[in-house]
């Protein structure tokens, strides 16, 4: 039990340090029209191990504190990644919708905390454009060229006894 409550910890808290330093390192070229948050890309870690879920959650909370983010971007970026990351998880079974949920949940939230956290004046539809071209360029494209990559080495993502079933997606 303590094994893999240690492993889950590790896990979590190397990819919330990849992100955070992912939001930093980019940080200049991510603040445009389309903003491409490349840190987003690691919310298809969830398809190798549920640790990636407060991983990428915890990342994202640090890296918005970090980068001098308003209290809503905060909140609800957080929320955003959070709810990304678990529907990655749950979409684990269909490689290739792994990255739907974080581009759906940053289309439709982050719009709203450019409006009311920064006074952004764009009209919604139009933010939900440029966030959502700069979601599917980060967790569509370069998320699933990052899974794809990572998933020759999955067995290193694996948790001793975390998986509850022998079922052929539970990473084991």
């Amino acid at each position: 039990m303590k094994d893999k409550t240690l492993y889950f910890l590790l896990h979590s808290a190397m990819i919330a340090a990849i992100y955070v330093v992912l939001v930093v390192l980019f940080q200049p070229i991510s603040v445009s029209y389309i903003q491409v948050r490349f840190a987003e890309a690691l919310t298809i870690l969830p398809f190798f191990t549920p640790a990636a879920i407060p991983g990428v959650a915890i990342g994202c909370l640090l890296g918005n504190v970090i980068a001098g983010c308003d209290m809503l971007d905060i909140v609800f970026g957080t929320l955003a990644t959070l709810l990304g990351a678990i529907g990655s998880y749950s979409l684990r079974r269909y490689k290739f919708l792994v990255p739907i949920p974080p581009i759906v949940a940053n289309t439709v939230i982050i719009p709203w905390v450019l409006r009311f956290a920064y006074g952004e004046a764009m009209s919604i539809p139009f933010m939900m454009l440029t966030v959502g071209i700069g979601e599917v360029i980060s967790c569509g494209i370069i998320g699933i060229i990052l899974l794809y990559c990572l998933k020759p080495y999955k067995k290193i993502f694996y948790i001793p006894g975390f998986a509850k079933s022998k079922d052929k997606y539970d990473i084991v």
